[in-house]
């Protein structure tokens, strides 16, 4: 919002002025000047067309004639999207001020001082922390508005429906306060599910691991009846609202949350309880937290879930199956740096992240360099201070190569010390060497296989004191 509409929310005391005919004067001001400098736009996108058109071929005329009409330009587009913004922005502040947000209330079995704090109460209403009235000129307010008219395509009265069950579901489940519950170590504990660091863009990356309820004990701990898969099935709402809590719903901020599920070692049999969460989830997270979710990255996925993926497809709508991205097994962790820094990437999808690390934290940024096929390439670590320990992670993508560390020192009357030398296929290697001489780490990679490989290295020194010394 510029500033002149926040002056015409603020009175002369600089408190709120609520009310219904603020926010139409602000549809009808805002409306004429979108639709002035949008419809400047399109006569010089109209201009330049008429000129170009001269300029075309017969072909291009069939191929426009034979496609039917022309596709939105994106200044129509954009037009039709704070159109529809603006209208929402009233249908809401109506909603609010008439007290019908949360549906239609009965008033006849309240005093009215408690219908006076009903209507206080419903003018305060949030959603993840925004509220929901626009006239208050709250950042964040078309933000979280601007999710609803994504998932209805812009059509003001099935956002505004979304809208208005969301707000009924939460309440009624209690989800605002949902973090604060205890719903059992058990989950966490087994790692069924966690956040873990950020992807490229700052979002929150949540992990969910299916793998766990291959043991059969844990399966029937979790799911052996109705009130622990009621249990689970909220403990799945707090993780998404843990996800939500480190959301900026500001304008350029960041407002969605990547997902990873990690169906390694899933049991293919006796996981009805499992699979008919799973969708209910889905469902829920569809319906009550719209353009909340980023992506769904599913990795290690076994055979069978390419079957079972055309059934999860019926519960979703098409705009949230774009949303899902099936990463092949030989692929997962290039698909997944695709999205995550190989830093916040944890080890056993390939980066170099360690839990509880005390050597590297994910300030500490990763290099990288490209191995061509069927070559040997060598990383150096020059270190010229004495009495460190220099420390490194090294990650190949993909791995599948032979591997050596050694030390060379700069004095060519002193030896190499060799520290590792290995086929290595697998997951991130760390090590580190005590520097009593000027030298050098090299660490060489012989890519035997015709594809391209990409290393991801970092490295640091800190002083230390051998244990020696500290014998003596």
């Amino acid at each position: 919002m510029n500033n002149t509409n926040e002056c015409c929310c603020n009175d002369e005391n600089g408190k709120i002025v609520v009310g219904v005919p603020l926010v139409f004067n602000f549809f009808d001001k805002n409306t004429n000047n979108i639709e002035k400098s949008l419809k400047v736009q399109l006569e010089k996108k109209n201009q330049l067309e008429d000129h170009d058109c001269d300029q075309e071929d017969d072909d291009d005329d069939l191929e426009a004639t034979s496609l039917g009409d022309a596709a939105p330009s994106p200044a129509e587009i954009k037009l039709k999207a704070e159109k529809s913004l603006l209208e929402f922005r009233c249908k809401v502040e109506d909603a609010i001020l008439g007290n019908y947000l949360l549906g239609e209330q009965d008033h006849e079995k309240l005093a009215p001082q408690e219908i006076v704090v009903a209507r206080e109460q419903i003018r305060e209403i949030t959603l993840w922390g925004v509220p929901l009235l626009p006239s208050k000129a709250h950042k964040g307010t078309d933000v979280v508005l601007r999710k609803f008219l994504k998932a209805k395509d812009f059509k003001v009265s099935e956002a505004f429906d979304m809208l208005q069950k969301t707000l009924v579901w939460r309440r009624e489940n209690n989800v605002d306060r949902i973090i604060d519950e205890d719903l059992g170590a058990e989950f966490g504990n087994n790692n069924a599910g966690f956040l873990c660091s950020k992807d490229r863009e700052g979002r929150p990356v949540c992990y969910h691991v299916c793998g766990i309820f291959k043991d059969r004990r844990v399966y029937k701990k979790t799911f052996g009846s109705d009130n622990k898969c009621d249990k689970y099935l909220r403990w799945r709402i707090q993780l998404i609202e843990k996800a939500v809590k480190k959301l900026c719903f500001r304008e350029g901020g960041v407002n969605s949350v990547l997902q990873v599920f990690d169906l390694r070692n899933t049991p293919m049999q006796g996981t009805k309880e499992l699979n008919s969460l799973s969708k209910r989830a889905l469902i829920l997270f569809q319906n009550y937290y719209p353009e909340i979710i980023h992506k769904n990255i599913i990795v290690y996925a076994p055979f069978w879930f390419y079957t079972s993926q055309v059934l999860f497809s019926r519960f979703m709508n098409q705009r949230n199956k774009k949303k899902f991205i099936l990463a092949r097994p030989q692929k997962v962790t290039q698909t997944l740096l695709k999205f995550i820094a190989p830093e916040h990437l944890p080890t056993e999808y390939g980066g170099v992240r360690r839990n509880n690390d005390e050597d590297f934290s994910p300030s500490d940024k990763v290099s990288e360099h490209k191995i061509k096929g069927s070559t040997v390439s060598k990383v150096e670590f020059p270190v010229k201070e004495l009495g460190v320990t220099i420390m490194w992670d090294v990650t190949v993508v993909g791995w599948n190569v032979s591997y050596k560390e050694e030390f060379i020192p700069d004095d060519e009357g002193s030896y190499s010390v060799l520290l590792q030398n290995q086929s290595v296929d697998g997951s991130s290697t760390r090590n580190s060497f005590y520097i009593s001489e000027p030298g050098k780490i090299v660490i060489t990679v012989e890519n035997g296989t015709y594809k391209k490989k990409k290393m991801f290295y970092r490295f640091t020194a800190r002083t230390t004191v051998p244990m020696f010394f500290l014998l003596q």
